[in-house]
This record gives C-alpha cells, sequence and structure tokens, in this order.
C-alpha cells in the first residue's frame, strides 16, 4: 500500500487508502476531517469499553495498590545523601543555594559534584521537609506514589494519541482500549519501584510528568480550532517552557523535544518514513517530498532545535567545570581500551535493560562493581543476547516501516520512539555515565514498551478471535503477576536491610551489595556478621578502599589492632587523600604507641579535609598522652572552633586546664 505525504498544513492524521481488513473493507477518513478513534485492531482486545474518568481512575488504583505499602519505609540507600545529609532541605540554608549546588547539595564548581543539576527536585524535597517539620519518611513516600499515580493516568491521553492520532485529544468518552491496557502495564511495570519507593526516584517521577505535559501541550499546538492556522505558536512556547522545568526536574527531560519533532513528522505532517525513503532515493521525486514538507514542519523543527540547544547550553554553562568525572568501578565498559569490546560491552548493558522490561524479576538497587562481568572475548557466550536484542529490534523496526496497517505503523513507531529516545542520555553514546545499569532511567522507556506490549496483545487477538477467554485470562495473570511483584519489592524498598539483603542473590559478584549489608549490620551492632561481609567486598574488589576502612574500625574496636593497621595502611596506600582511613590509621597507631606514625597520619587527614574537627580532637588526645598540653590544648580549641558543640573537646579543655592550675598550685 502506497501512503501519500501530506503537506504539513494538515494537523490530524489522515489515510486516504483504502485497506481490506480481515475480510472487510474499511473505508479512509474522508481528507479535512478527523481520523477514527480507534484503529480496527483496538476493536478486537477482550475488555470492556470503558469512559475516561473511568479508564484514569482505573490506572491509578491500580498504581496504588502497587506501591502502596512503601509509604511508610525508611529513607533507604542514596536518600541519606540527598536527603538526610542535604543541607540544602534545611530551612535555615538561603533558598538560593540550591540553584548554586547539585542534586547531592555539593557546589557544582566543586571538582567533587556529580552534576546532577535538579533544583526543582531538591526544592519539592524541602517543601515536604517543611510540612512535615523535619526529615520524616513518610510525607516524602506519598508524595512519590501519588506522582506516580497521576503520571500513570495521564499516560491513557499520551497512548490514546499515539495511537489514534489527535482524535483522540483526551475528551473523547472513551479512549482506545489498547491505551487503556498500555496504560495498566505502565503502572504495574515492577522496574518502576526504585522510582517509586526510593526518595531519591523523585526526580524521574517529576521529570516524566513535565515530560508528558509537554508532549500534550505540543499536541495542543495543533487543536487550536482556528482553521487558518497552521499551529499555536503560544502552545508551541508553553512545550518548550515545561521542558524546561522537565530538565531542571532530571536531565532526562530534554529527550521530549526528540518525541515532539517524531510526532510532528510521523501524525501531524503523516509522513511514510519507508516511502519518504524510497522518495529521496529517486533524484526527481526528491523535490516533491521537500516541497511537501517544506511548510510549517521547518519552521516547528527549527523551534524545537533553537529551543534545545538553548537548553543544552545554559546546562553546560551551569555545570562549570565540566562534566564529572568517574571512575573504573562506577562503569567498567567504558573505561576498556578495546573499542570493539566497549561497543560489545555497551549493546550487552542494552540487553540487560530490555531484559528488565520483558522479564523484571531479577532487580538490585545497584548494579555495579562486578555485577555484570565485562565480555572481553568473542567466544563468549553472552554475545547471544545482544544479537538477539537487535535482531528483535531490527524486527520491530521493519514491522513499524512496512506494516500495511497505517494505524499499527503509527502505534510500533511511537513506541519504538518512546523506548529509545528517553534512554539515550543513559547510553554512554554522547558522554560517560556513572552507571552499568540504573532501573530508574527505564521509568520513562517503560511507556514504549508497555505500547509495543499492548499493540502486541492486540495484534494476537486479532488473528486468533476465537480463544478469546483464555487471552483475557492471560492479561489478567500479566496484570496481577506484575502488581503481586510490585508490591513484593516495594516491600523491600521499605528498610535497608531488606533491600540490601534481596540483591545478594541478584549480584553476588557486587562488592557493593557486600558493603553495604554488612554496614547495615555493623550499624545494628552485629559486628561479627559484618566483618565476613567486609572481607567478601574486599575479595570481590581489592581496592574497596570504603570497605578496608570499616573493616579497620571493627578490628580496631576488637582490639585486633596488628589486622586493623595493615588494612588501613592498605587503604591509604590505594587512596593517599582518603581522610578518614588516615584519622581512623591515626587512632590504632595510638593504641600500639606508635605515636610519631599516629601525628603523622593525623596530619594527613587534615591535610586532605582541612575542616575535619574530630581528627584535631584525637590529634589532641594524642598530644595529651605524650603530656604535650599545649598542643593538645591547641588541637581542640581548632576542634571547637571547627565546631561549636563538639563536647568531648570542650570537656577535655576542661580537665586540662583544670589539671594544669591545679598541679601550679
Amino acid at each position: 500500500m502506497t501512503t501519500e505525504i501530506l503537506q504539513c498544513d494538515t494537523a490530524y492524521s489522515v489515510d486516504h487508502s483504502v485497506q481490506e481488513v480481515d475480510g472487510e473493507t474499511v473505508g479512509a477518513a474522508v481528507e479535512g476531517t478527523m481520523a477514527p478513534c480507534e484503529p480496527h485492531w483496538d476493536q478486537h482486545i477482550p475488555w470492556p469499553k470503558i469512559r475516561a474518568l473511568q479508564s484514569r481512575l482505573l490506572v491509578a488504583s491500580v498504581a496504588l495498590i502497587c506501591f502502596i505499602n512503601s509509604y511508610d519505609g525508611d529513607f533507604v540507600f542514596d536518600d541519606s545523601e540527598a536527603i538526610l545529609n542535604n543541607k540544602d532541605l534545611d530551612p535555615a540554608t538561603p533558598l538560593s543555594n540550591i540553584w548554586k549546588n547539585d542534586f547531592w547539595g555539593s557546589n557544582l564548581s566543586s571538582n567533587s559534584s556529580h552534576k546532577s543539576y535538579r533544583p526543582l527536585t531538591v526544592l519539592t524535597f524541602r517543601l515536604n521537609y517543611l510540612l512535615a517539620g523535619g526529615l520524616h519518611p513518610a510525607g516524602f513516600h506519598v508524595l512519590n506514589i501519588g506522582l506516580h499515580c497521576v503520571i500513570s493516568a495521564l499516560m491513557i491521553d499520551v497512548f490514546a494519541i499515539l495511537i489514534a492520532g489527535l482524535a483522540c485529544d483526551g475528551k473523547t468518552k472513551s479512549p482506545p482500549k489498547a491505551s487503556v491496557l498500555a496504560a495498566l502495564f505502565f503502572a504495574a511495570h515492577p522496574v518502576h519501584t526504585e522510582s517509586v519507593a526510593g526518595i531519591v526516584g523523585r526526580a524521574d517521577l517529576l521529570c516524566a510528568l513535565f515530560f508528558q505535559l509537554s508532549f500534550l501541550s505540543y499536541c495542543r499546538a495543533f487543536q487550536t480550532g482556528d482553521k487558518t492556522e497552521k499551529f499555536s505558536v503560544a502552545w508551541m512556547m508553553v512545550s518548550l517552557l515545561l521542558c524546561a522545568v522537565a530538565m531542571l526536574c532530571k536531565e532526562q527531560g530534554i529527550t521530549v523535544l526528540g518525541v515532539n519533532a517524531s510526532f510532528d513528522i510521523l501524525v501531524i505532517c503523516n509522513v511514510n518514513i519507508y516511502d519518504l525513503t524510497r522518495s529521496l532515493l529517486v533524484a526527481k521525486k526528491a523535490a516533491d517530498v521537500i516541497e511537501k514538507v517544506r511548510n510549517g514542519l521547518l519552521v516547528r523543527l527549527a523551534l524545537l532545535l533553537l529551543g534545545g540547544s538553548l537548553l543544552l547550553f545554559a546546562r553546560w554553562r551551569i555545570m562549570g567545570t565540566g562534566p564529572p568525572a568517574f571512575t573504573e568501578v562506577d562503569n567498567p565498559a567504558s573505561f576498556d581500551e578495546n573499542v570493539f569490546f566497549r561497543i560489545v560491552n555497551y549493546n550487552y548493558y542494552y540487553s540487560l535493560n530490555a531484559w528488565l522490561l520483558l522479564c523484571p524479576w531479577w532487580l538490585c538497587f545497584d548494579w555495579s562493581m562486578g555485577c555484570v562481568p565485562l565480555i572481553k572475548s568473542a567466544g563468549d557466550w553472552r554475545i547471544i543476547w545482544l544479537l538477539l536484542l537487535w535482531a528483535c529490534l531490527i524486527g520491530l523496526i521493519r514491522q513499524a516501516l512496512c506494516s500495511p496497517d497505517s494505524s499499527g505503523r503509527r502505534t510500533l513507531t511511537f513506541g519504538l520512539v518512546l523506548l529509545v529516545i528517553p534512554f539515550l542520555p543513559a547510553s554512554n553514546l554522547f558522554f560517560r555515565v556513572g552507571f552499568v545499569i540504573a532501573e530508574r532511567v527505564l521509568y520513562l522507556s517503560t511507556a514504549g514498551y508497555c505500547l509495543i506490549l499492548a499493540y502486541a496483545v492486540a495484534h494476537c487477538c486479532c488473528r486468533w478471535k476465537r480463544p478469546k477467554k483464555l487471552l483475557r485470562a492471560a492479561m489478567l495473570a500479566l496484570l496481577g503477576v506484575n502488581v503481586a511483584r510490585c508490591a513484593l519489592r516495594s516491600q523491600q524498598w521499605r528498610s535497608e536491610q531488606s533491600l540490601f539483603t534481596s540483591a545478594l542473590s541478584v549480584c553476588p559478584l557486587n562488592a557493593k551489595v557486600h558493603y553495604n549489608v554488612g554496614k547495615n549490620l555493623a550499624d545494628r551492632g552485629n559486628q561479627s556478621a559484618a566483618i565476613k561481609y567486609y572481607r567478601e567486598a574486599v575479595r570481590l574488589h581489592p581496592k574497596y578502599v570504603h570497605a578496608m576502612n570499616n573493616l579497620g574500625n571493627i578490628l580496631k574496636e576488637r582490639n585486633e589492632l596488628q589486622e586493623a593497621e595493615d588494612m588501613l595502611s592498605t587503604a591509604v596506600l590505594i587512596q593517599p587523600d582518603f581522610a578518614a582511613a588516615w584519622m581512623n590509621l591515626g587512632i590504632v597507631q595510638n593504641s600500639l604507641k606508635k605515636f610519631e606514625a599516629a601525628e603523622k597520619s593525623y596530619r594527613n587527614a587534615i591535610k586532605f579535609r582541612k575542616k575535619y574537627p574530630d581528627c584535631y580532637y584525637n590529634l589532641g588526645r594524642l598530644y595529651a598522652d605524650q603530656n604535650r598540653h599545649v598542643d593538645a590544648l591547641n588541637a581542640w580549641r581548632n576542634a571547637t572552633m571547627l565546631k561549636l558543640d563538639h563536647s568531648l573537646a570542650w570537656n577535655n579543655m576542661v580537665i586540662l586546664l583544670d589539671n594544669i592550675v591545679m598541679f601550679s598550685v
């Protein structure tokens, strides 16, 4: 079937052909009228027609059921840095600091900054702090759950437009069945658990919300009701503004511009990519194609390009010192010197992300530090997975380009667009990222997968009409399994103990998993078990200085001083600027009566961390043990100057001064 490439001033999808579908002749829409709201294959889904409001309530309710049990969970994992240790949440901190610091509270100009600029997300954290009167996790969790419910309900409108065109703009009585089904799959996808149950995932939720609003505003630009206008510049500006807001929640928000551009080309201009490519290969027809897409489209694409360029320029200026510096343990594939195997490993990571969408059973809070061993040989059997990934993608692309059904082409194409474009910032294609796999970055890409899945279900129902009860049961079973998995996974995210322990079976080679389990056990007073996990972390990653530091501390407390000294000495040898390890080494050396070595260790700690009141306090104790009273007094005075409420330093100064007076008398 040949589809005519319409001029760009047609603000809706039109199919001028007549095609035969399942033995019935289906007439195309009359030119200048909206296309039918429901494609023919949508009618075969064994699902009742539901009104728009009821559909949104249903999807929001399913989203609520999936994650409601995380509402009273603790602050876990990255929440410690982004929430508990972030001074930007404190009302006493100037509000302007939010615009100067990164997501974790560090100044953007610092070389140690993560460079993640998400001030609007931090602003919502601060609002939670104010409303709750402190750092109480329940309010943070409730807002996250509420955001996911709203986003899931809005997905119906997004999917309806992508499936049926602008005729389904959210004002129709009943959206297409496939849009509701895809939204249900989205609401109940277990990979969302990190974004919803983890408070740091607020960035992904807010980004997704404004991503949706930007896309819907872009669609609104072609629904002004004024037939003389090609599009509304005002709504285009609103869409760009909402894109900027999404980007201030999380950097991934800028990818909505790519989705908007794709929508403009494929739906507003009704361009068939396959036919367009064939026409461009013929010199005589190329001029006709250019003429057909010249009006309107080029102006809108220029606006999108200009807006995106300005946003990227502003983002680059904000970063200050340049992109963040990541280590090999964060993203080992990006440090592979062999370009071929670097590309192979990147593609292997993509296949694992795809597997998490298909089968979200093996979920983990962290996938770094050996969790995914690198492919270093062409004979590695895991190459099969990336070959399978590309075979599936090529098959989907072929179907999206060559399907005789225009609505099917559009649905599959936008499924791929939503799957791929939001994932691009995490793909390592443009810059190195600081992770191997991160479930939270799949939040938006899941929408594309769910749209493709809903289309696949509809296509199966269209081909196999008789066993509809079986197909309906399979759909409900899939939803039920996903809801149960969401509930189980969100239960694991309620506390660090359950979260870290659950990762042991998923990523047993991940040193960070063993480190976090050990740290959690140590915090709860189980030092014997903590030692076991710290040792395993060091075995898996022999340069894991944080595990060495914590293990050295426990050994010190158990009076195993010689091994503690060896462990901490190794840590500072690997990372010479590790101030905490230098201080702990000084404490151990002081206990071993190695006073000169201890003083040197304390001095090194202060050298690498200028404002270190605890180290000054320990240095004062060292001087006191050597009867160097004046030096001890000066050290404790420095500690109190850096930390006014350092009670131990104040007490020791009082005792020392009292003793000096007593002996002088």
